[in-house]
């Protein structure tokens, strides 16, 4: 769920910066704009896998072993 959400963040932070810099939609363009409801499903989604994503912040990571045997 993790991955799937930080890939969510990432959708959004791209579509964010295209239309930052060129004015463009591109989940609105790509599902027929911005009111269609293939489009407020998708913005929906973002949002969730953004807001999940405020979770990361405050867990506790795991540490992957280390291997010292060289």
């Amino acid at each position: 769920m993790d991955t799937f959400a930080l890939i969510l963040g990432i959708i959004g932070a791209i579509n964010w910066g295209i239309y930052g810099i060129f004015k463009v939609d591109l989940i609105g363009a790509i599902f027929g704009g911005n009111t269609e409801v293939a489009a407020r499903i998708a913005y929906g989604l973002i949002g969730l896998g953004g807001a999940w994503c405020i979770s990361l912040l405050f867990r506790e990571t795991e540490h992957a072993p280390v291997n010292d045997k060289h």
